[in-house]
């Protein structure tokens, strides 16, 4: 019993001692950049929770009184901006200034390893120009409409049938898109099926781990200083433990998913694994490719069907005008999936799906670091190993960009003549632009609008609580305690 309790005395006294260590480290890191200005007090006491739900929301505020629209958060070393013209800049003008940098891919290494999102220099370009031949080729789009067709039509629809005739289900439209997407992306990147949208919707453990990793990085990003994360990660204790077990499932299950492809055989295969395992031999690179898939195709996607249904459930004038567009191009009874043609001519859907990524953009802010002292378009200096942050979130309720009817939720800004019309990217960077413009974009609007269309054509969907909303923290935009709705079929619907 001595011993026992000799132990555990050691054990609370090390704990103890260690988050006084962490603790006081992180008021000494904050120490070290004095910054008494308004913005850093209200981020460091989170004064700013008092008003705004949401960080993004707070940042946003700040913007819109910024006469530059680009603010700094000196405690985190962070200069951010909504001006399209330092956009355009990083993107495109001065590209080569402005990669992810060390800082960012540290802390994401841990997750996506030499994945394309989190490398820059010849691995990016690499992998960036394999990706592209392949999501170009006719066979590569062929199958991913046929993965996407059968999904909808065996278990999408069916299960939102379900709901809809039993008058007590409420069903969590987050978690069924992230589900459906997860199915997705995975029967089309590795040729397997996890089933995680079957009508018992199991429990999926890589599923689970992928969440909790993200959450996780995401709020390394957040810290004062890398040192707070990396030195809990050297003692394996608190959320870095925690992250370095879920990580643990996702690179064992995605090297799973690797050797069982290669025991499959992958000559004959459409999907995205085989075609970049006759380039890549090394599987380490192969599962870091695996992740940032599954990152891609899953989140981004669910994310923005997510917050589309809420804006339907809002604004039932633009729900209406898109039932009606299609009726007119594919006609009312039709049940089937439409084809990549008939998609192409529903401009008002199309617009409603832009307007609703400008408000909720998947992906809320992106990250720079600069390799050079700069200086950008609207005349912030900004200094060598600088972190630069562009942020869609808050350039999509920006009234000096969009005009005084910013936050409302109207399609019918991105419609001239009748036709859908693209805004800049560098106005609209929700698929980023310039080198690192999204490669999948195409794929992605043609899954978000068969999905859309299909459930809008037959069934009512009504958000039970379609308020302001709470985000999770995390790589992608997601609903804290997901969005839960009612399902009815519609009378009218054959």
């Amino acid at each position: 019993m001595e011993l026992q309790a000799s132990i555990c005395f050691l054990f609370f006294t090390f704990t103890f001692t260690t988050v006084f260590f962490l603790f006081s480290l992180s008021l000494f890191i904050i120490r070290l950049n004095p910054c008494n200005c308004d913005i850093c007090t209200a981020f460091i006491t989170r004064s700013w929770t008092t008003e705004f739900v949401n960080l993004s929301d707070w940042y946003t505020h700040l913007l819109r009184k910024s006469p530059t629209g680009t603010i700094h958060i000196h405690v985190l070393n962070n200069i951010i901006t909504a001006n399209p013209d330092n956009v355009e800049y990083m993107l495109k003008t001065n590209f080569g200034n402005y990669p992810k940098g060390k800082a960012f891919s540290s802390i994401l290494g841990d997750l996506l390893g030499r994945g394309i999102f989190n490398v820059d220099g010849s691995c990016w370009n690499f992998q960036r120009k394999l990706a592209s031949v392949e999501l170009g080729s006719l066979s590569i789009r062929s199958h991913a409409l046929n993965i996407l067709g059968d999904e909808i039509q065996s278990r999408l629809i069916p299960l939102f049938t379900s709901v809809a005739d039993n008058e007590d289900a409420v069903l969590d439209l987050q978690d069924v898109f992230r589900r459906f997407s997860f199915d997705g992306i995975c029967k089309f990147s590795f040729g397997l099926d996890p089933g995680s949208l079957k009508p018992s919707l199991p429990v999926s453990e890589l599923e689970s781990a992928f969440d909790l990793s993200s959450k996780l990085c995401a709020e390394r990003s957040m810290a004062p200083s890398t040192l707070v994360w990396k030195i809990k990660r050297l003692f394996n204790m608190g959320s870095e433990r925690t992250l370095k077990s879920s990580i643990n499932i996702v690179k064992r299950k995605a090297d799973q998913v690797i050797k069982k492809r290669r025991e499959m055989g992958s000559n004959s295969s459409n999907d995205l694994l085989s075609r970049f395992m006759g380039s890549i031999s090394d599987d380490d690179m192969l599962r870091d490719i695996v992740i940032s898939f599954l990152l891609a195709g899953r989140d981004t996607v669910a994310s923005a069907l997510t917050s589309f249904f809420l804006l339907l459930s809002q604004n039932p004038k633009v729900l209406n005008k898109i039932r009606e567009e299609s009726d007119r191009v594919i006609g009312s009874t039709r049940e089937t999936v439409p084809s990549f043609e008939e998609l192409k001519y529903l401009h008002y859907l199309h617009a409603a799906l832009h307007e609703s990524m400008r408000l909720y953009p998947p992906v809320q802010f992106d990250s720079k670091f600069t390799k050079q002292d700069d200086v950008l378009p609207d005349g912030t200096f900004v200094k060598r190993g600088s972190r630069v942050t562009y942020h869609p979130y808050a350039m999509g309720r920006m009234e000096r960009i969009w005009g005084a009817d910013s936050l409302e939720f109207k399609p019918e800004r991105w419609i001239r003549d009748g036709e859908f019309k693209q805004e800049s990217a560098y106005k609209y960077p929700v698929y980023q632009g310039g080198v690192r413009v999204c490669l999948g974009k195409e794929l992605s609007l043609v899954e978000m609008k068969s999905v859309a269309l299909c459930l809008i054509r037959r069934f009512d969907v009504r958000v039970v609580n379609p308020n302001q909303l709470r985000f999770a923290p995390g790589l992608t935009a997601t609903v804290s305690g997901g969005l839960h709705a009612v399902v009815r079929r519609r009378e009218y619907c054959v």
